[in-house]
């Protein structure tokens, strides 16, 4: 069996985050204990998904990111999460 906080003090940056798999990926990992980077072309949607996940008490961030673009993916880097 797997611990459900099984990714506690860790940092999971989702791609295409802001809906459909990327969604359910990105709030499966904040539900085991992830601080979770949002990266979605389509930043009022990751706002949408980090808003929940920090509504609910979990840490997470939202952030435009076109991953054809190298210095779009690099920025993501750069990240800050308040600390849980």
């Amino acid at each position: 069996m797997v611990d459900s906080r099984d990714f506690d003090g860790k940092v999971a940056i989702v791609t295409g985050g802001g809906s459909g798999i990327g969604e359910a990926c990105a709030r499966e990992l904040a539900a085991r204990g992830a601080k979770v980077v949002i990266a979605d072309f389509n930043l009022p949607a990751a706002e949408r998904v980090a808003g929940a996940l920090a509504g609910s008490d979990r840490k997470a961030a939202a952030v435009k990111v076109d991953v054809a673009d190298p210095p779009s993916v690099e920025a993501i880097a750069l990240q800050r999460l308040p600390p849980r």
